[in-house]
């Protein structure tokens, strides 16, 4: 198998760097995810409208660009390895205590917090993995990377399906609470950070240089404003690209458990579907990440963004479980194809000193500028229908796959780019 043939020809060192990375990011995204998947739940608790707990999305969404640099600046200084640690522990704390957050108000504010620790996580981790791994096969460990994400919604998608059911009625403790604090355990990770994981090769190089020159006390001397001005191009670049990319993502994803549900299917069903379409986001994100070693980035996400479009009447307007279930197989093959070679793309893109702050920065604020994505959907379908969340999901993908397609067509590739070294 193609999969166990790239694993196997990694040193123990960077597969443990690799798993880690994908660790980090899964356990990242399976917590980000039980909330869209408790979205009605939560909602019944504190006696308000869907709406209104989607405004959490919106709130993590927004403070994520935050993490991305506070992480990205403490990578730099230092270290990878260190930082994805102290990463992993925040966003389990934040997860817990969502679970014991007694109003709406203090809900909304933990899920911010946990913004801020989400916010660092694919930057720093994806920084660690790739400037340990080698060039060859990079296309495939972005596609094994990113679809770190989908594991997460797939695992969400998993216990919701099987557990959620199950606990209404337990004890006096909402059943949305228990999945929250069963959201805390990826804080074990840590451990295995720690005992496990060996730093970046490309930032103990960059250390040593600093330590030569006598300015080992800084943060890392080539990160300076006038190299940050020099990417500036380059950023607002990556800023415009993942904002389409995370409108692509968020806007096929967030609302969709939402979706199934109005359309009176059960929990366990919902549960299903949701994981079968992150069985194909998977399968798109490795099988494009690897093409894309062949055809080049931009030539595969432009391809995988517009074949999104073709899946819509299977996965917004079909009147079985089964061709639901399909539809989003299907789609999220291409959502997740497409996405599957951004790890490896803005990673290329990034200078070498900015390599751990740029590429996650310009993610966040992606997310931060489609955040209030799940929002519009919401109220689109209740100014009309509700039946009209199907004509919302729609016109995302249709907008957003000729923007993603678009953008990327008109910007740079560095396919192959060094990251052995953060040298400027």
């Amino acid at each position: 198998m193609p999969i166990l043939r790239e694993l196997r020809a990694l040193t123990p060192v960077q597969r443990n760097t690799f798993a880690a990375s994908f660790l980090g990011w899964t356990l990242d995204s399976f917590d980000f995810f039980l909330l869209t998947f408790c979205l009605k739940a939560i909602a019944a608790t504190f006696h308000v409208g869907p709406k209104q707990v989607a405004e959490a999305v919106f709130w993590t969404l927004v403070m994520r660009p935050v993490g991305a640099f506070l992480f990205g600046a403490m990578a730099e200084k230092y270290g990878r390895r260190s930082t994805l640690m102290v990463n992993v522990v925040a966003f389990s704390a934040f997860e817990l205590a969502s679970a014991f957050a007694p109003t709406l108000h203090s809900f909304l504010l933990c899920r911010a917090l946990f913004g801020i620790a989400m916010g660092g996580v694919w930057g720093v981790g994806a920084a660690l993995a790739l400037e340990t791994l080698p060039a060859q096969g990079r296309g495939f460990f972005s596609g094994l990377l990113q679809e770190g994400y989908v594991v997460g919604n797939l695992l969400a998608a998993a216990l919701f399906g099987l557990l959620f059911p199950h606990l209404h009625g337990v004890g006096m403790i909402a059943n949305w609470r228990v999945m929250f604090m069963l959201g805390s355990l990826p804080a074990l990770l840590a451990f295995y950070l720690r005992f496990n994981v060996e730093e970046s090769p490309a930032w103990l190089a960059s250390r040593a240089e600093s330590t030569v020159d006598g300015r080992s006390d800084s943060i890392k001397p080539a990160l300076t404003w006038p190299v940050l001005v020099g990417c500036l191009p380059i950023f607002l670049f990556l800023i415009v690209l993942m904002t389409a990319f995370t409108s692509f993502s968020h806007g096929t994803q967030d609302l969709y458990p939402t979706f199934l549900l109005d359309r009176g299917l059960s929990e366990g069903r919902v549960g299903l579907i949701a994981a079968i379409a992150n069985l194909g986001a998977l399968t798109g994100g490795v099988c494009c990440g690897t093409i894309s070693e062949k055809f080049g980035r931009r030539r595969t996400i432009f391809v995988a963004a517009l074949f999104a479009i073709p899946m819509i009447p299977l996965w917004a307007w079909s009147h079985s479980a089964a061709m639901l279930a399909v539809g989003g197989f299907l789609m999220q093959f291409m959502v997740q194809g497409a996405w599957g070679i951004v790890p490896a793309h803005l990673n290329e893109l990034s200078p070498g000193p900015v390599r751990a702050i740029l590429p996650g920065v310009a993610y966040q604020l992606g997310n931060l500028l489609s955040s209030r994505n799940a929002v519009f959907q919401e109220s689109y379908a209740i100014r009309h229908n509700a039946g009209s969340l199907n004509v919302a999901l729609s016109a995302t993908v249709v907008i957003v796959a000729i923007v993603v397609a678009a953008v990327t067509a008109l910007g740079p590739e560095a396919k192959g780019a060094d990251l052995s070294s953060n040298s400027a």
